[in-house]
């Protein structure tokens, strides 16, 4: 197998990205988050984007593609949609594929009602039109120690949540632990971070859920502590729904999320 090409950069409009593959189609995925560090990935979270991923980069050129740097206060998960249409419209010749993965699924959502004309297909992947109230309290509480520098503290009370239950939630507990603030990127200035936590503890898209009228996927763990997932996908016409059992806001970790995304992005 040849070697998967991987490389970041910047978008003329300033989002930063990860780009791997080189297949004719092109997926972009709204990053998930709270990003506090509006930067490329690099070292350790490049890797695992890259492993993550790097099936989907077998078919398609995948830009994992997070928010701009320096956010001002009350930026919207609207106004964060724009930002990557301006980028799809101009640099990537739209229109592609589009995965709002946990807290990018929000802007996913904007972006399928408000720029319909730049989507072949939408996933929403372990995400939806709301968090939910515990969802909403964890995302306010990791902003609030990002704020002490409880940076371990972050990480830990993050894992604890991803995994429902078992060996794999203490021990991803103690790795995230350790990682501690590498885990957030190691940002200095924590301003768009907590910029992203407030724009999407507001953002509820329940009652328009119906306006997206592009072929959708909503895929997802049946445990998952942030989302209300099955709600989500009820709520959009004609929406296709995969629920992993046993899973939480872990999905993506198993090997068939990448084969049934997929197999839905290239369905006929």
């Amino acid at each position: 197998m040849a070697k998967l090409a991987v490389t970041t950069g910047y978008s003329k409009n300033g989002l930063p990205y990860v780009r791997l593959g080189s297949g004719q189609r092109k997926l972009v995925i709204f990053g998930g988050g709270p990003d506090f560090d509006h930067r490329p990935p690099s070292g350790l979270m490049l890797r695992m984007w890259t492993s993550m991923f790097k099936r989907l980069a077998e078919d398609f050129t995948v830009y994992y593609v997070s928010r701009k740097p320096n956010l001002p206060a009350g930026y919207s998960t609207r106004n964060m949609s724009d930002d990557y249409a301006t980028m799809i419209r101009d640099e990537l010749e739209g229109p592609v594929d589009i995965m709002g993965l946990s807290s990018g699924g929000p802007i996913a959502q904007h972006f399928a009602v408000d720029h319909p004309d730049l989507v072949h297909r939408l996933v929403l992947a372990e995400t939806g039109y709301a968090l939910s109230k515990k969802g909403k309290e964890l995302t306010r509480r990791l902003g609030d120690l990002a704020r002490q520098g409880k940076w371990r503290t972050a990480a830990a009370d993050l894992a604890t949540v991803l995994y429902p239950r078992g060996v794999k939630k203490l021990l991803f507990k103690s790795l995230m632990w350790l990682l501690g603030k590498r885990v957030f990127g190691a940002p200095t200035d924590l301003s768009d971070g907590l910029v992203e936590v407030e724009a999407e503890a507001n953002h509820d898209f329940k009652e328009r859920l119906a306006e997206i009228k592009v072929p959708s996927l909503v895929i997802g763990g049946e445990e998952d502590y942030f989302y209300p997932i099955r709600e989500t996908a009820e709520g959009i016409p004609n929406a296709k729904l995969i629920l992993y059992e046993g899973l939480g806001h872990d999905a993506i970790m198993k090997r068939q999320f990448n084969e049934d995304v997929l197999a839905f992005l290239t369905e006929k």
